[in-house]
């Protein structure tokens, strides 16, 4: 048995969940047709959604990753109307001391020049990151949506574990696992979790927020995990997640040919 085979069997606070296996790790090759897809229809999609109220917007990168890769997303927000903004901290490297205070300081700003909520939609691990950054600020926070965001489940349910390993220089054998008891405690804020059950990054049952009348899951059907911020799929049902006004946020309920794209009951025990 390997080194991260047996920390996770050792783990037995949390429910016994498979990482996806390689051929869906394979498949995430398909994010270069989604980003293809998504920059070549984002004329199309505006003409099909609700225009943006103006209200800002926090991007997080997943692990890994720098704004570079959340500048689709934020280019077609901004022209709908948002007012988006960066995380501006670099690549993802995982979770280091310094970074709950950095966001923390980040949103304040952002609140500080506009008077209004942000809304913070992370990537992955950014979707880690966006949901704790609520719990810091509640008032200042909006909604946080989670783009195959692994808050749940089993913490190394994931083809992610060793790049986690090299990126942030940590050992899975010196980490406080039962942080990530904390980190699957909701937000006081409305949440809405994207995930894919074709996802070759994490277990998808690890982006599953609990019954809450202010949470949401929404099954991105048939995208990759690295495509969930740039598909045409996504950019639309981000946009729609956006548009709700503030103080009045509802559960999505997809109609017509949405219901083909998006599930919202997918994630049920006989779904």
């Amino acid at each position: 048995m390997s080194r991260l085979n047996r920390i996770k069997t050792s783990l037995t606070q949390f429910p016994d969940i498979a990482a996806p296996s390689w051929w869906l790790l394979a498949l995430e090759s398909r994010v270069f047709w989604e980003f293809m897809g998504g920059a070549s229809t984002t004329g199309l999609i505006k003409r099909l959604v609700p225009k943006g109220d103006g209200h800002p917007v926090l991007v997080l990168p997943g692990l890994g990753a720098s704004d570079a890769s959340t500048t689709l997303l934020r280019k077609f927000l901004s022209d709908l109307g948002y007012v988006t903004y960066p995380w501006g901290m670099g690549r993802n490297k995982g979770a280091k001391d310094h970074i709950p205070d950095a966001m923390d300081k980040h949103v304040q700003a952002i609140y500080a020049e506009h008077q209004q909520k942000v809304t913070v939609i992370g990537q992955s691990l950014g979707g880690v990151f966006a949901r704790e950054l609520a719990k810091f600020s509640p008032d200042k926070v909006r909604q946080v949506i989670t783009l195959g965001s692994p808050f749940t489940g089993h913490p190394l349910a994931s083809t992610g574990v060793r790049l986690y390993e090299w990126l942030s220089g940590d050992r899975f054998e010196n980490m406080d696992f039962n942080r990530h008891l904390e980190i699957r405690v909701k937000p006081p804020v409305p949440t809405t979790s994207i995930y894919t059950k074709l996802d070759g990054v994490v277990a998808w049952q690890c982006s599953i927020e609990e019954c809450h009348p202010e949470a949401e899951n929404i099954h991105l059907r048939g995208a990759t995990h690295c495509g969930m911020g740039v598909s045409p799929a996504a950019l639309y049902l981000l946009a729609q997640r956006l548009a709700q006004p503030a103080g009045h946020w509802q559960p999505f309920k997809p109609k017509g040919l949405e219901k083909l794209l998006y599930g919202t009951q997918d994630h049920g025990a006989h779904a």
